[in-house]
C-alpha cells in the first residue's frame, strides 16, 4: 500500500496530434506496467479504449492510468486535445498536481497549448513543458524551445537537451557538463539552478556565498519554484522511438510534487450567505472530502465515478456523505482504472485518484465527505466555456422519445459542456456543444452506444430581449364571478441594466400597501414574462422591475390576482421601453494554411465579424481571432473545410450580447407574430 507521499498526479494535455496518448502508452511499457507499447492506429492503447475513440483515433474523453516507478504511484490523466473537448481538459485539472502540456515538435505551439497554460497559471498548478516527436524534427528543436520561452515566458527552462540528433536526451539537473544538439549541458544547468535558487531566500543566500549548490539539496526550493510558476521544465521525448521516456518517468518520480508538495486545491464553504474559501489538507487521518471529476457510463458496472481524495480516506464499504444533501451511501465497489480495466482496491488515500460504480445519487462536482457540517462544501474550479454551438434532435422511431431524453442526460452528466435546452416556444429539444465536433461525437454515440436514432437540424440561435428606456406602469386586475372576486393592484418601474447584469427584482413598497405575503407573487408574474418575452418570444434579460406601489382588497386580494397584475403591468411597461433583441456574439479563433487567409477575411467580412488579431504559428498557419455573431456561422465549419481544402479548424467560446441589426429584429418580431395568431 502506497501513502500520499508516493503519489505523483499528473494530467497530459496539448493539442490534438501532440502525442499525449502514445507518450503516456511509453511511460506505462517503460514502467513495465504492459508488455507491449499499443499503438493509436492499431486501437491498442490502454488510454484511448472507448470505440469511438478508436475509430476517429484522438482521445475524446478523460481516462486514467497508473504506473509505479522508483517507489512512486503515478496517476496519468489523458486528455482530448481538440478544442471542442476542452471542458474535459478543464474539469481533469482539478484532479491534478502537476500539468504537462504535450508539444509537436513538428507544429510548435498550437492554440489549445496556449489556452492550457492560461488555464494552469490561473489556478497556480506546476507545469512541465514535453516537446514530444523529436525525432520527426530533430533540426527544429532549438528553435522551438526559443518559441516556448518567447511564448511562454523567461520561466521556461531545459531540463533536459537532446543528444545524438534526437536519439537520445541529457537531463541538465543533476549534470553539469556534457555534448548536447544544442546550447551546452553546462550553461543549461547553471540557469536552471539559478532560477530555483531565485524561489527560495534560504537557497539564494546558501547560493551566494558558496557559488554553487548541488542538486540534490535543492528539492524543497525546486517545488517551491514549480508551485509560484517560477520555473516550467522544457523536457524532450519521443514516444515512438523511446528517447527522454525513461528520463521523464525519473523527473515525474523525483521531481513532480507529491499532495503534500503540490498547489493544494480551493474548496469554497457556504455559512449563510457568504462564502469562505477554505483547503483541504491531504492527511489520510483527517475527515473525508472527495470530489468526482468525471462521470461515465460503463455499459458493464453502470455509472462509473472517478474522484479525487484531497483529504482523507475512502474504504471500501464505508458509509460516506454525497454532495449538499448529504445523503448517506455505502462504498461497494472501490476501483484503481487502468484506462478499461477496473482493479478492485480496498482503499484510496488522501492525495490518490480512484473510482467508485453504481452510486446513482453522485454527479459530476459531487462532494463525497463524512460529516454534516461538511454538506455545502464545494470545489473552486475554472468557469467552464458556455455551449452555444446546437442541433435541435427528434427521435426517429415514435416511441423512443423516453429513452432520447435518459441518453441524453447520461451525455451531459460524463460532459460538463454539453446542455440540454427545451425550447417551449419552438417545441425543440436542443442539445448544445461547444463545437461542430462536440456534436457528432455525441450523435454517433448515441447511435452507436445507445441505439437511438436522432434526427438532428439546426436550433434557434438563443436570441434574448431587453429594454432601452425607463418606464413606470400600473395594473389593475379585477375579476368578480359570483363567488370570491380576484383584486390585485401593482405599480411597477422598469429600467435598462448594464449588459450581463440580468434581472433584479426590488421590492419598494412601503405602509403595507401590498401585503408582504403577496409580493412574491407579483414576481412571479414578472418572471412569467421574463422567461416568455415580449417581442420574439426570447427570454428578457439585464433589466430591474421596482415595484412602487399598489392596492389590496382585504376579501379578495388572492396570490392569482397578483401574479395577473405583475405580468399585466411588465407587459405594459416594457411594450413603452423601447425593447430590442439581442444576438450573441462569440470569441472565434480560426487556423488556416497561409495561402487561404484572403479567402478566410473576406468570408468573415461578410459574416459581420470584427477580426481583431491576425499572427503567424510555428507552422506557418495564420491564427485569426474575431468576433462574430453567432447566428452567422450556421454553415462555417462546411464553409471553412471547402476554402481551406480541409485544413482550416476554429474553435468559439461566448462573449458577450449585442443588439442585432434592424432587419433581423423585424424579421423576428414579424415571425413571433404570425405563430402567436
Amino acid at each position: 500500500m502506497h501513502i500520499t507521499q508516493d503519489i505523483r498526479n499528473i494530467v497530459f494535455t496539448g493539442h490534438t496530434g501532440a502525442g499525449k496518448t502514445s507518450l503516456i502508452e511509453a511511460l506505462l511499457f517503460q514502467a513495465g506496467e504492459t508488455t507491449q507499447q499499443g499503438v493509436i492506429e492499431k486501437g491498442n492503447t490502454v488510454t484511448d479504449c472507448d470505440p469511438l475513440e478508436q475509430q476517429h483515433q484522438h482521445s475524446l474523453y478523460i481516462s486514467v492510468a497508473t504506473a509505479h516507478h522508483a517507489g512512486c504511484h503515478i496517476n496519468l490523466i489523458d486528455t482530448p486535445g481538440y478544442p471542442d473537448f476542452q471542458g474535459q481538459v478543464l474539469t481533469a485539472l482539478s484532479a491534478a498536481d502537476t500539468v504537462v502540456v504535450v508539444i509537436n515538435a513538428v507544429a510548435g505551439i498550437e492554440p489549445m497549448s496556449r489556452k492550457i497554460m492560461e488555464w494552469a497559471s490561473q489556478q497556480h498548478l506546476p507545469c512541465v513543458v514535453v516537446v514530444n516527436r523529436i525525432d520527426a524534427a530533430p533540426d527544429k528543436l532549438e528553435k522551438c524551445l526559443q518559441e516556448i520561452t518567447e511564448v511562454f515566458g523567461r520561466e521556461c527552462l531545459p531540463l533536459e537537451l537532446p543528444v545524438n540528433h534526437a536519439a537520445q536526451v541529457v537531463e541538465v539537473y543533476d549534470h553539469e557538463s556534457g555534448a548536447a544538439d544544442f546550447s551546452s549541458v553546462a550553461a543549461a544547468h547553471t540557469a536552471l539552478i539559478e532560477q530555483v535558487v531565485e524561489a527560495n531566500e534560504s537557497a539564494m543566500e546558501h547560493y551566494l556565498e558558496e557559488g554553487t549548490v548541488p542538486a540534490a539539496e535543492l528539492h524543497e526550493a525546486f517545488e517551491q519554484a514549480l508551485r509560484e510558476n517560477h520555473l516550467v521544465p522544457v523536457c524532450f521525448t519521443s514516444a515512438r522511438t523511446g528517447a527522454g521516456i525513461p528520463e521523464l518517468l525519473d523527473i515525474i518520480a523525483k521531481l513532480a510534487p507529491n499532495p503534500l508538495e503540490a498547489t493544494p486545491h480551493p474548496f469554497i464553504r457556504h455559512q449563510g450567505e457568504k462564502t469562505v474559501e477554505t483547503w483541504a489538507v491531504p492527511d489520510p487521518d483527517k475527515p473525508l472530502l472527495a470530489h468526482v471529476f468525471h462521470v461515465e457510463f460503463d455499459p458493464f458496472v453502470g455509472k462509473l465515478a472517478l474522484l479525487r481524495v484531497h483529504q482523507g480516506s475512502l474504504k471500501l464499504g464505508s458509509q460516506v456523505l454525497v454532495g449538499a444533501e448529504g445523503k448517506p451511501v455505502k462504498i461497494a465497489h472501490l476501483y484503481r482504472l487502468q484506462g478499461k480495466e477496473r482493479i478492485p482496491v480496498t482503499q484510496a488515500m488522501a492525495g490518490d485518484i480512484c473510482a467508485v460504480a453504481k452510486i446513482s445519487e453522485i454527479e459530476p462536482d459531487t462532494i463525497l465527505h463524512e460529516r454534516h457540517e461538511d454538506d455545502g462544501i464545494e470545489i473552486s474550479g475554472m468557469t467552464l466555456p458556455t455551449p452555444l454551438v446546437g442541433f435541435a434532435l427528434r427521435a426517429k422511431k415514435r416511441g423512443d422519445e423516453q429513452k432520447l431524453s435518459d441518453v441524453l442526460h447520461k451525455l451531459v452528466a460524463e460532459d460538463p459542456c454539453l446542455r440540454i435546452e427545451y425550447d417551449t416556444a419552438a417545441n425543440e429539444t436542443v442539445l448544445r456543444g461547444l463545437g461542430d465536433l462536440h456534436l457528432r461525437i455525441a450523435l454517433e454515440r448515441m447511435d452507436q452506444q445507445y441505439h437511438v436514432e436522432v434526427e438532428a437540424a439546426p436550433p434557434r440561435i438563443p436570441y434574448r430581449e431587453t429594454i432601452t428606456k425607463s418606464v413606470q406602469a400600473q395594473y389593475r386586475h379585477k375579476k368578480q364571478s359570483g363567488g370570491a372576486g380576484q383584486f390585485g393592484e401593482v405599480q411597477i418601474e422598469v429600467e435598462p441594466l448594464e449588459r450581463g447584469a440580468g434581472f433584479e427584482f426590488v421590492n419598494r413598497i412601503v405602509g403595507g400597501a401590498i401585503s408582504g405575503s403577496l409580493i412574491p407573487a407579483v414576481e412571479k408574474g414578472v418572471r412569467q414574462l421574463l422567461a416568455s418575452g415580449a417581442i420574439s418570444g426570447h427570454p428578457l434579460m439585464d433589466l430591474r422591475v421596482t415595484l412602487l406601489d399598489g392596492k389590496m382588497h382585504s376579501v379578495d386580494s388572492k396570490e392569482i390576482a397578483f401574479v395577473v397584475a405583475g405580468r399585466k403591468a411588465f407587459m405594459q411597461a416594457v411594450a413603452d421601453a423601447s425593447p430590442i433583441i439581442l444576438e450573441p456574439l462569440v470569441d472565434l479563433e480560426v487556423t488556416v494554411p497561409a495561402t487561404a487567409m484572403g479567402d478566410i477575411s473576406g468570408d468573415l467580412a461578410t459574416r459581420r465579424a470584427q477580426i481583431h488579431d491576425a499572427q503567424a504559428d510555428a507552422a506557418g498557419n495564420m491564427v485569426i481571432q474575431a468576433k462574430i455573431p453567432l447566428a452567422e456561422l450556421d454553415d462555417y465549419a462546411s464553409r471553412l473545410n471547402s476554402l481551406t481544402g480541409g485544413e482550416g479548424s476554429w474553435a468559439i467560446q461566448f462573449s458577450h450580447y449585442e443588439p442585432t441589426t434592424e432587419k433581423t429584429q423585424q424579421a423576428l418580431m414579424a415571425q413571433y407574430k404570425a405563430a402567436d395568431d
